[in-house]
């Protein structure tokens, strides 16, 4: 069996452009993967390999790849910045014990750092903080740790400081042993020397030393008794206690060099070596059945145990589909049958591979701790638990955002059609957060995904990937109903033909529920006056009729609904007629509930130059933009604002436009509000033209 503590299962995560592929690079260079450095500017990056992310330089899907350090084997994720793409950092993370958060040392703290963070902090994964760029204009290492405090209220652990900053930036110096890392300019991570500081650092050094320690011996009483009494704890005992606390998220220790000019990347391979868990240190994975309700009991990391396995990501390559799975005990055998507790039926394992990007190792058996490919299961998607057949469990499964965006595609012409099937089946089963639906009427193909990029991205694939020509619809905003009166109402169905008839008779109300409830039912029937067993049906009547508003089609949202009263027939009610009654009812009350049409609204980041801050805002609140922050930056200024979506549609090349290129915007979807009523008219016009025009 293998060693567990050595095996560390990490991610890389950041904001878009804070150079978390040239840092995995970087990493991989260091540890012998590869030897030859490829740029992410020049399309040449290990783990960018799909053609879309070597055009557009960045990450799209996370790749996985396994190097060894010191000992250590590393198994890494490299995932998107992107915020249409956020949903492969969350799977990734949800299968990681570790993690490297990189930020830009001009840049700071971005919008999509702070997601990034959040959804760390949810699945409590220990970090190591990388400051990147240190050479790039504007940058300050002393302004992001600040940042890192108080935006992402983190407790940032100095391990080392800069010396030089900007072009003069040369290396770093260790805290710990009070060494500086000198790097030369040829460019080779492996040419550097370690020498005494400069002397005009001395004074920083000691201070920052001495906080290091201050946090650090919180971590245990007896050293820190000792260290107040003036005995400092050896270098070892130190460690220690990082480790420990970083585990436990009290917080995170924090580097910083450059990882494009080759400086300071040793010191956090060494960091998560040091400081990162190894998979039997991170609390076990709850086990949860069916229902998604826990059982009480744990997935523990040993390969003894029963086999417990999610799988985190399908991809589909030339080789056939790739199943990614984290192991999290157990063992996984080639040939062995397991059971996949979502589907309730069993596949047998065939090829097993160890990825590295786009090649791949074959191997025989994987264990707990382990992160591997399987090639060519049928029916296991995302989320899905595989475990043992004579043991079966479920681990927590994923929970995925709603899209807000949608875009019809049609075939460019007959042999498309089939093609574009597949294609679509294929990526719908690789993306949880991309889905697809036929609209009945017209139909058309509808896609639907997290925004303008994610969408684009796909129809490219299915272009290239696919060999798929289609033509696209203009994009569709994810527009939902709601009402704003309480309604009391009543309905009679009653229906008679020869033989036994339909009666089933409600009272009930309708009215607004709690922002964010969806739909809720209950019964205040006393009585028996709708015997008991009719109260699914009525429910299920309202719940199901929710699914297209009164005023253009589109979903209710925050509606409750109380049965009050109502009447019955001992021979002629039945489920069905309270069913159908329910339904009638709904149609009859909601139009007089005054339905108001609710718009998707986006949480914008832009980050502009300063001498173009007012046309950014004066543009943002064109978009019906509310403004909720601006703050200044190094280089840029920082406005942050909720806007509707569907004023945002092109809105990166208006903003490219107004800044001359140098501006940058993220967006992610933050709530449902009231449209106006001049939008609201407009939306519900465009909408029963489109039906007109269908019929």
């Amino acid at each position: 069996m293998k060693d567990l503590s050595i095996y560390r299962n990490i991610g890389i995560f950041a904001h878009v452009d804070a150079g978390k592929t040239t840092t995995t690079e970087r990493i991989l260079k260091l540890t012998g993967k590869i030897h030859q450095i490829g740029e992410v500017h020049d399309g040449a990056a290990t783990t960018d390999f799909m053609e879309q992310e070597q055009e557009r330089g960045i990450t799209i899907q996370s790749a996985a790849t396994s190097c060894e350090w010191n000992g250590h084997r590393f198994n890494i994720i490299d995932t998107p910045g992107h915020v249409d793409f956020t949903i492969e950092v969350y799977r990734s993370l949800k299968v990681l014990d570790g993690g490297v958060g990189v930020f830009c040392g001009s840049g700071g703290v971005e919008p999509q750092s702070e997601t990034n963070w959040r959804y760390a902090n949810e699945s409590e994964v220990a970090r190591v903080i990388f400051v990147n760029k240190l050479d790039r204009m504007g940058a300050d290492f002393y302004r992001v740790v600040k940042q890192i405090e108080d935006v992402l209220g983190a407790n940032p652990l100095v391990m080392v400081l800069p010396i030089g900053i900007e072009e003069n930036f040369t290396g770093v110096v260790d805290l710990l042993t009070r060494k500086a890392w000198i790097w030369d300019d040829s460019g080779d991570p492996t040419n550097y020397e370690i020498v005494d500081p400069p002397a005009d650092m001395a004074d920083a050094i000691e201070e920052w030393r001495e906080k290091l320690l201050e946090t650090v011996v919180e971590q245990d009483d007896d050293v820190m008794e000792a260290y107040l009494e003036g005995n400092e704890p050896d270098i070892d005992t130190i460690k220690k206690l990082i480790r420990k606390g970083t585990i436990s998220l009290d917080f995170f220790p924090t580097y910083c060099g450059s990882a494009f000019k080759n400086k300071g990347v040793q010191l956090v391979l060494d960091a998560v070596v040091d400081y990162l868990p190894s998979p039997t240190e991170v609390p076990p994975q709850p086990e949860v059945d069916l229902e998604g309700h826990e059982t009480g009991e744990f997935a523990i990391v040993d390969p003894e145990k029963p086999l417990r396995a999610l799988a985190f990501k399908i991809m589909d390559d030339r080789f056939g589909a790739l199943t990614f799975v984290r192991i999290y005990s157990g063992v996984m055998n080639k040939g062995t049958t397991v059971l996949n507790t979502f589907t309730g039926k069993t596949e047998r394992i065939g090829r097993m591979v160890e990825m590295h990007a786009d090649s791949r190792e074959e191997l025989d058996s994987a264990q707990a701790g382990d992160i591997i490919a399987v090639v060519g299961m049928k029916n296991v998607q995302t989320g899905h638990t595989l475990c043992d057949p004579d043991n079966p469990a479920t681990l927590e499964p994923m929970v995925f955002p709603d899209p807000v965006i949608s875009i019809s595609v049609t075939p460019k012409d007959k042999a498309s059609v089939e093609k574009m099937g597949i294609a679509i089946n294929k990526m719908v089963k690789e993306d949880p957060s991309f889905y697809v639906e036929t609209d009945e009427e017209s139909g058309e193909t509808i896609l639907k995904g997290m925004g303008e990029l994610h969408l684009d991205v796909k129809v490219d694939i299915m272009k290239r990937t696919y060999g798929v020509e289609v033509d696209v619809g203009k994009p569709q905003v994810a527009y939902r109903e709601t009402i704003t009166q309480r309604i009391e109402d009543s309905y009679t169905h009653k229906k008679q033909t020869g033989g036994s008839g339909q009666f089933g008779k409600i009272d009930y109300i309708v009215e607004p529920g709690e922002q964010g409830s969806g739909f809720e039912f209950e019964s205040t029937v006393t009585g028996g006056n709708v015997p008991r067993e009719f109260w699914p049906a009525v429910e299920k009547g309202f719940k199901q009729s929710m699914d297209k508003g009164v005023l253009a089609g589109f979903p209710l949202l925050d509606v409750k609904v109380t049965l009050a009263d109502g009447g019955f027939h001992p021979v002629d009610s039945s489920a069905v007629a309270f069913e159908i009654a329910a339904r009638s009812g709904y149609r009859q009350t909601i139009p007089k509930a005054s339905p108001q049409l609710m718009e998707p609204v986006m949480k914008v980041d832009v980050f502009t130059p300063e001498d173009h801050v007012g046309d950014v805002i004066g543009d943002l609140n064109r978009r019906r933009g509310m403004i909720k922050s601006q703050e200044p930056g190094a280089t840029s200024v920082r406005v942050k604002a909720d806007v509707p979506l569907s004023e945002m549609f092109g809105y990166i090349g208006d903003l490219r436009t107004m800044t001359s290129g140098r501006g940058q915007f993220s967006m992610e979807f933050s709530h449902y509000a009231a449209c106006p009523k001049n939008v609201a008219d407009e939306v519900i016009k465009e909408v029963k033209e489109r039906e007109a025009a269908k019929a």
